[in-house]
């Protein structure tokens, strides 16, 4: 089986560069295509020797097995060539799902945590048991004989319904990806369809009134993780400081032990307490993983933080209201004393027109907010609303700034300064810092 040649069309998308990854571990070739623009994960994918060359037709011969991302379909002239020759043509949803059957499978969705949380629970696990993952940042490792297969499940045009995982942890549900979901009740209808479909556990934000809405088949229990005594899973006693935060975790009243991760907001305490949740069920000692989390350095674009002159930069891929306020959280709780300059970009149109007031209530946390240009999408390049429309209803700013014209971001100093967005908002990045080494 190994013989088989894999051609991802799309091989620099975050969940695909993951998916590759494990495919060429498991002794698969695996060879892919995609955009010139660089991307932060293709660096994983050079590493590995796995080949990257522009869309082409020519790029499609017999003998591949194409898998094609999310974002590219009959349009794309790879695809168009590999149906004219008949190859097999798997969805990126429906690889993950034959990988999801062959190992005790946990998923990981919720409109926001996602990737924070399958990042957490893949480095508990594999620090204990044989674990192959793929976490939303672009990285993946496949082991041969896994006891554990760790996994982001996505919402998004309902790919997750590809997947029917032995656990899954919901972190919430909350109204995203306005160009494909009619309302948050089409949200709410697409989890309760995916929580059919767990064999074996699901567990759920417990402070969330949609997710617990949610039904499953009789026989698998839905265990609730939170900071109240009604939640299976709770967290007590908790201590946040500029280390990072401490508490004890009680499962239906019993404490389970006192755990420590070098992670801020509250957020991460709820997350963490999915992943002690699993591993309770599979029986693995509270002592094994209080070690593993305390050596938790974070994924990719999560919370990533550098020193530039004398700011602390923090990379973040926050691009909701619920992740922006949750990335201000825990920036307040790491620098209690310092300004806090957000740069936003906004990323989709109609995103950013859905959540407008959300997002200038969230943005407003901060001391000081300025706006980049909305990035587009594969799918919307274009729409009738612009930043400036945000900047607007922002408090302490809202100024759109420009890759040319940073100069208003080298007038702070000794303060915290954060890059939110989903897009291309590493290149203000990188202008930034220029700046700053040439002031």
């Amino acid at each position: 089986m190994e013989s088989t040649v894999y051609h991802f069309v799309g091989i620099k998308g975050t969940g695909m560069s993951a998916l590759a990854l494990i495919l060429h571990d498991l002794g698969y070739q695996v060879q892919g295509s995609d955009i010139s623009k660089h991307t932060f994960t293709q660096e994983g994918l050079l590493q590995a020797g796995i080949n990257i060359t522009a869309f082409d037709a020519e790029n499609i011969h017999p003998g591949l097995t194409i898998i094609a991302g999310n974002a590219f379909g009959a349009d794309n002239p790879e695809i168009q060539q590999a149906q004219a020759l008949k190859l097999p043509i798997l969805s990126y949803p429906d690889m993950v799902a034959q990988l999801v059957n062959q190992y005790t499978s946990i998923g990981v969705a919720g409109a926001h945590g996602k990737t924070s949380t399958t990042g957490l629970l893949a480095h508990v696990l594999s620090g204990i048991e044989k674990t192959s993952y793929l976490i939303g940042d672009g990285t993946g490792k496949g082991i041969k004989d896994s006891k554990f297969f760790v996994f982001e499940a996505d919402e998004y045009r309902r790919h997750f319904l590809a997947y029917h995982p032995d656990y899954l942890i919901m972190t919430n549900i909350d109204f995203d990806h306005p160009d494909y979901f009619q309302d948050v009740n089409d949200v709410v209808a697409a989890f309760q369809t995916e929580a059919m479909q767990v064999k074996k556990a699901l567990f759920a934000w417990g402070d969330d009134p949609l997710l617990k809405k949610l039904q499953t088949k009789n026989d698998v229990p839905i265990y609730y993780y939170g900071l109240s005594e009604n939640d299976d899973f709770q967290a007590v006693n908790i201590q946040r400081d500029t280390k990072g935060s401490s508490f004890d975790v009680l499962h239906q009243g019993q404490k389970l032990g006192h755990f420590k991760i070098p992670m801020f907001g509250e957020h991460n305490v709820l997350n963490t307490l999915a992943v002690i949740g699993v591993g309770y069920l599979e029986n693995i000692k509270p002592e094994l993983i209080q070690q593993e989390l305390a050596t938790f350095s974070g994924v990719k674009r999560r919370y990533s933080e550098k020193q530039v002159g004398d700011m602390i930069l923090i990379d973040d891929y926050a691009h909701h209201p619920s992740e922006i306020k949750a990335t201000i959280d825990a920036a307040r709780q790491q620098y209690p004393d310092k300004q806090l300059i957000v740069v936003f970009q906004p990323h989709t149109y109609s995103r950013t027109r859905a959540l407008l007031d959300g997002f200038a209530q969230s943005l407003n946390l901060a001391d000081q907010v300025y706006l980049t240009n909305i990035f587009g999408s594969i799918r919307e390049k274009q729409g009738q609303i612009n930043s400036s429309d945000l900047g607007k209803k922002i408090q302490h700013g809202g100024q759109v700034i420009t890759l040319d014209n940073l100069q208003s971001l080298l007038q702070y100093h000794q303060g915290v300064i954060i890059f939110m967005g989903a897009g291309d908002v590493q290149k203000y990045e990188v202008a930034y810092q220029k700046e700053v080494l040439k002031s």
